[in-house]
């Protein structure tokens, strides 16, 4: 293993401690016995797309504002706990997990629970994406790749491979897109003479989707991705 690619690692290890941090406590967790008109208060008074719901101080589920429209009001939680989804993250997941569960349920605030099922509270969005923007991926000084490989054949260990081969740090990589059994992964190198890194990329069979300096990509990944505008338009 690379010098790099350890340092990486615990770069991560270390964004996932630091995520706890980020759990908020002061966001209400619901009773299934409390009635659907406290519930619907809480989401008239704040922007939040879902609640938790627990029984018995252990997690059922979460309710979603929009679902809560069209229940009848003078009822409780527990007339409508067939509708309440299973979705949260553990305390011990790593903050990519984390932004993954956001984009898979398209929701602003995500339940945190213990290993017994306890609620800890909550993760805002908005916190999440920051610590995302602030790891090196995008502080870092370089240059961006994107390459395209089929799904069997590729690995980010023969990537990071032929990326040090060329005597350029691996900044960091992930994938962005898998599809008719092609896998696009976006990489960061620590240089911008990208001309070398592209063409042993070439001799391994990678397709070059992109490959220029970080800054105009970086700013359309923020701003126009897919993945990102997922999470920012919610």
């Amino acid at each position: 293993m690379s010098q790099e690619i350890f340092i990486s690692i615990l770069r991560s290890i270390q964004k996932a401690m630091q995520l706890k941090s980020h759990i908020i406590s002061n966001i209400p967790v619901f009773k299934v016995g409390d009635s659907l008109k406290k519930v619907i208060k809480h989401f008239n008074e704040s922007t939040f797309s879902h609640v938790a719901v627990v029984e018995n101080g252990i997690f059922l589920g979460v309710l979603n504002e929009n679902d809560v429209k069209n229940f009848d009001s003078e009822g409780t939680i527990d007339s409508f706990r067939y509708n309440l989804e299973s979705m949260f993250v553990l305390q011990s997941a790593a903050w990519l997990d984390v932004l993954e569960a956001f984009a898979r349920n398209e929701a602003n605030l995500m339940t945190v629970l213990n290993e017994d099922g306890k609620v800890q509270g909550y993760y805002d969005l908005t916190d999440i994406i920051g610590v995302f923007s602030d790891t090196p991926f995008f502080t870092e000084p370089g240059s961006i790749l994107v390459v395209a490989k089929g799904i069997k054949d590729y690995s980010f260990s023969e990537i990071a491979q032929i990326v040090e081969s060329n005597n350029t740090r691996f900044i960091g990589g992930f994938i962005t897109e898998m599809k008719n059994d092609v896998v696009q992964v976006t990489l960061k190198v620590g240089t911008s003479n990208l001309h070398d890194i592209i063409q042993t990329f070439r001799r391994y069979n990678y397709n070059i989707l992109f490959g220029n300096n970080d800054d105009q990509f970086l700013e359309d990944l923020k701003q126009r991705s897919d993945y990102l505008d997922k999470y920012l338009n919610v």
